[in-house]
């Protein structure tokens, strides 16, 4: 089982190599291209008997790997001690989201775009605020808020804004856990409850805001599973839409780059392989199976993509960095397949390599 899981990821993560020509088309294709119609391109694609080997037994061995795996699921004392280690982190998940939106924010104020580098010239001082406020950790859920609105907003008037839609999630989950520490937030917060000092005197929002944190503290424990079900959606988004639905543009990517000479296959394979694997780890992250694997392998291929396209606009999709990062820190959370997993085993009274739950029930 072991070397069958160890095959399988070498060859999804062969084809996961092409993810830079997938997550940002639009950023570095010159020109949409011909129109392709995408049925008429998957059966070319599959036509040719080198790529229905290919794409068959990649299909097999991952579907018999992953079978095998939630049936066995063989208990790893190494992974057991890494989800320990993991849970130690959690304080230190809102400081990391706070990172991973606050900075593309600023960087899109000063490069003067709104969210997405394919949304020019917009308000440059609102994006400068929310992400300064947000590195500061300063009114941190209101901060969240707001932007989270400001994006909306943006998205009813630039429908190209779904490209950087994974600032729903990460917004979102900052508004369930607030600013953590370190941050603003907390330190004015310990100021203003400590008996006798100045600014608890004067402090207006102190009480406001911990009034606040009790009423959604019981949805706190869904953080988890907001970034992970939202980071799943941008995947399934990217390879459906933006890459099956789209080939052309993912073609002109790969030719632009001459991918075809890393890996030599296809250049269809390329665009078809980008598509059906950024489609099963999203898939694999709505359903909350393998959580922390997947995750993993997101962060790798993100990480890829700084060396496959040099002129890529990497701090746009430091959103990206950061959803992985927490998912794998967290673990799948509640409403997972992950959870349910872990809950037969505890019943079952053995170990579970599954992932556990980050917040009690």
């Amino acid at each position: 089982m072991s070397g069958t899981l160890a095959f399988c990821s070498a060859l999804c993560l062969t084809v996961l190599a092409s993810r830079p020509a997938r997550a940002h088309v639009r950023y570095v294709a010159e020109g949409d291209g011909r129109p392709t119609d995408p049925v008429e391109f998957a059966v070319q694609v599959l036509s040719e008997p080198a790529n229905a080997v290919l794409f068959g037994g990649t299909a097999l061995l991952g579907t018999v790997a992953l079978v095998g795996y939630v049936w066995a699921r063989p208990t790893i004392p190494d992974l057991d001690v890494l989800r320990q280690t993991l849970a130690e982190y959690d304080d230190l998940v809102p400081w990391m989201l706070r990172l991973s939106m606050g900075l593309p924010l600023v960087g899109a104020g000063f490069a003067g775009y709104y969210f997405s580098p394919a949304v020019d010239g917009q308000p440059r001082l609102l994006l400068l605020g929310l992400g300064f406020l947000l590195l500061f950790g300063l009114a941190t859920r209101a901060v969240a808020a707001l932007g989270l609105v400001a994006y909306l907003a943006g998205l009813a008037r630039w429908p190209e804004l779904l490209l950087a839609m994974e600032y729903v999630p990460g917004l979102l989950a900052i508004v369930l856990v607030g600013g953590g520490r370190p941050s603003a937030d907390h330190m004015l917060g310990a100021i203003a409850s400590a008996s006798g000092t100045y600014y608890g005197r004067i402090d207006p929002v102190h009480r406001i805001a911990g009034r606040f944190r009790a009423s959604i503290e019981p949805y706190t424990r869904y953080a988890p599973t907001v970034i992970r079900v939202g980071l799943g959606v941008v995947f399934v988004y990217l390879g459906l839409v933006e890459k099956l639905l789209q080939p052309a543009r993912t073609l002109g990517v790969v030719a632009k780059y001459d991918l075809t000479a890393v890996i030599p296959v296809d250049p269809g394979a390329w665009v078809l392989g980008a598509g059906l694997a950024e489609i099963a780890l999203g898939v694999l992250l709505i359903a909350g199976l393998l959580t922390r694997g997947v995750a993993a392998a997101a962060f790798v291929v993100f990480t890829l993509t700084l060396f496959g396209i040099p002129d890529d606009p990497i701090l746009a999709h430091i959103t990206m960095f950061g959803l992985a990062s927490a998912v794998f820190t967290m673990g799948s959370g509640p409403l997972a397949l992950d959870r349910v997993l872990a809950d037969a085993d505890s019943e079952a009274g053995r170990p579970s390599l599954g992932e556990r739950e980050v917040a009690d029930d």
